[in-house]
């Protein structure tokens, strides 16, 4: 006669099932109608109750969660990202504890590529900080990263990882460094024998939380399992990568969203002129991700040239929803929006927020195109994945490397419903901690327009802008800026390459050439018509703020938000106007031929790469198997 205990044993499979049916319950009540905040622990109580049932079987045959996270002089956002990640292990148990009480499937590879030395002190601490509390944290540093490229120095990476000093090897930029976090990743998973892995990257500024819509405004919430569902998919699906999106702040640059930002500023101003200031604020209805007027999903609200990418562009301003608790009044918010404004050109689009809808994981699987490299997971086999073209420090660097997966992987490249809440500033100081291409001081600083771009990311510093030794508090965008038009011309030049077939037939350089140089003048007339546009908008924000008939220029209460959309409009008039820099320097014919030289090198030596990172990854599986 079989003992309690095996009969207990035999029956697990039907009480996991039972539970799978109880957490499908549970989860659509929690979003039935909306999102029911006062569902969420019963939810997530019963994932654990899941997990405590699997932790009976013999084994545990999931995937080992490698979350790669590069992180840049941003403390601030890294403790809150592996706060994030620690709370989803303690709201959804996946995977269970050993008996030191660490996470037995979740693992964390934490890249730095800060320069200060401040910074990198806070890191290492944070990352002993979250190991103590149960997360396995692997700290690699500068030093650990050159240690590493010295063992790998046989083989030829400059293409892959550029060419960096050794007292100087901070801020290589999130593709290079991942490329470098990369190596390191064939190195554990060599090390992780008897291990099923899976490799997940993300940015320090996101967290596994999700921006939802609430009656009272809107909410960050730890209301998706998401180890569980990427576990799932990876187990019922031949999926090699699969990428997520982002929830709350746009993934894209202020360079692209100008236009429509600017629509809902003078929107926000046209109501304003028609209430009462003392009387009470009419908050937006929170639509999700649908646009407020037609009620159709528009994923690419926030981007001045969705058309672009294949979406339609938005037609209406969208209503700005004032955070500020307790009864509001019209003035309260104009004061509170003014904030804002400048935050825009840190990242955040304060009236286009993206909220998450929810969605079954695995019936929102779909063949992807864009891979969103703060959120995206692959298999060990796709480590021969790099991220192409990295030393260019080119924005766009994720859809440029998803169109080379679509056409080489085809259906194992997915997308799925599970987003990352995107946080690109600090509640505190309405900016990032640590922004590539934007400079924020007393003293703006200009890029030279008559020069090719220096080192490997295209960046210099020079003078402000105004009269030699004026002091302008000014935002400048220009790094960033040219970043963007250049990934923009690369990736559409790119996706024409490949109709003629790029990258597995080696194209002729004039062709490459002659390609690139008609997308710069292509991509040069869609930014000059756009900022056409945005010139038109601001012409009409300046003349509606300014008019001395409107109640907020008889305020001397608002003399500070006056002045905060004053300073707004002249950083849009400084970085988009008539007498722009940003399009100066994309325009500087000098500067754009070698641009177009970089780019042909990089296109061209793909192949040459490729061989090279295979020689890498082969070199350090060797080691690690001698080891």
């Amino acid at each position: 006669m079989p003992s309690p205990a095996t009969c207990r044993l035999a029956d697990l499979p039907a009480q996991i099932a039972a539970q799978h049916a109880a957490i499908a319950r549970f989860e659509a009540a929690l979003w039935q109608g909306g999102f029911n905040e006062n569902r969420l622990a019963s939810y997530q109580s019963a994932w654990r109750r899941l997990e405590a049932l699997i932790a009976k079987q013999e084994a545990d045959p999931r995937h080992h969660f490698v979350l790669v996270i590069p992180v840049a002089d941003s403390p601030i956002h890294l403790h809150a990202c592996l706060a994030s990640v620690l709370d989803l292990c303690r709201a959804y148990g996946y995977g269970g504890q050993d008996d030191e009480q660490r996470w037995c499937k979740v693992s964390v590879l934490l890249a730095d590529d800060s320069t200060d030395a401040g910074s990198i002190q806070q890191q290492r601490r944070i990352a002993e900080e979250f190991a103590a509390a149960g997360l396995r944290t692997w700290y690699f540093g500068l030093e650990e990263q050159l240690a590493l490229m010295d063992r790998l120095a046989s083989v030829d990476l400059r293409g892959i990882v550029g060419e960096h000093p050794r007292d100087a090897f901070g801020h290589k930029g999130q593709a290079m460094m991942r490329n470098i976090a990369y190596l390191k990743c064939a190195e554990i998973r060599a090390a992780m024998t008897g291990e099923r892995v899976l490799f997940y990257t993300l940015d320090a500024d996101q967290e596994f939380k999700v921006k939802v819509a609430t009656a009272e405004g809107g909410r960050d919430v730890c209301a998706v399992n998401f180890l569980y569902h990427l576990d799932d998919i990876f187990n019922r699906t031949d999926a090699q990568v699969l990428t997520g999106k982002v929830v709350g702040d746009p993934p894209v640059s202020p360079a692209v969203m100008a236009g429509n930002f600017l629509e809902d500023v003078i929107g926000f101003l046209g109501e304003m002129a028609s209430v009462d200031p003392a009387s009470a604020y009419l908050q937006p209805g929170l639509a999700g991700r649908k646009d407020q007027t037609t009620g159709q999903t528009n994923d690419a609200a926030y981007h001045d040239m969705a058309d672009l990418f294949g979406f339609k562009p938005s037609a209406a301003a969208y209503r700005y929803r004032c955070p500020l608790p307790g009864a509001l009044s019209n003035l309260d918010c104009f004061a509170d929006f003014s904030t804002r404004l400048n935050s825009f050109f840190h990242g955040e689009h304060p009236t286009r927020v993206t909220w998450f809808e929810h969605a079954d994981a695995m019936q929102s699987v779909q063949p992807a195109r864009t891979v969103y490299t703060g959120n995206y997971v692959f298999r060990p086999e796709a480590l021969r994945w790099f991220i192409p073209y990295a030393p260019l420090r080119l924005r766009m660097s994720g859809p440029t490397m998803g169109r080379l997966l679509q056409a080489e992987l085809g259906p194992r490249f997915v997308s799925a419903n599970l987003p990352m809440l995107h946080k690109r500033t600090l509640e505190t100081t309405g900016q990032s901690e640590f922004r590539p291409g934007v400079v924020d001081a007393a003293e703006s600083l200009r890029f030279a327009t008559d020069t090719a771009p220096q080192g490997g990311d295209g960046m210099r510093q020079a003078a402000a802008p105004g009269t030699a030794g004026s002091v302008s508090p000014i935002i400048d965008l220009c790094g960033e800026f040219e970043r963007q038009f250049h990934g923009d011309v690369m990736l559409f030049s790119m996706q024409r390459l490949s109709v003629l077939g790029y990258p597995s037939v080696a194209l002729a350089e004039p062709v490459v050439m002659a390609t690139l140089a008609a997308m710069q003048l292509e991509m040069r007339d869609k930014y000059r018509d756009k900022q056409r546009a945005i010139l038109d908008r601001l012409d009409r924000l300046n003349r509606l703020l300014n008019d001395p008939a409107q109640w907020w220029r008889q305020k001397p209460e608002l003399a500070s938000a006056l002045a905060n959309f004053a300073s707004f409009a002249a950083n849009i008039e400084h970085n988009f106007g008539a007498q722009s820099p940003c399009l100066a320097l994309v325009e500087a014919s000098t500067r754009c031929e070698d641009w177009r030289n970089r780019q042909l090198r990089a296109l061209a030596t793909l192949h040459a790469n490729r061989l090279a990172w295979s020689d890498a990854l082969d070199l350090i599986s060797g080691a690690t198997g001698n080891a």
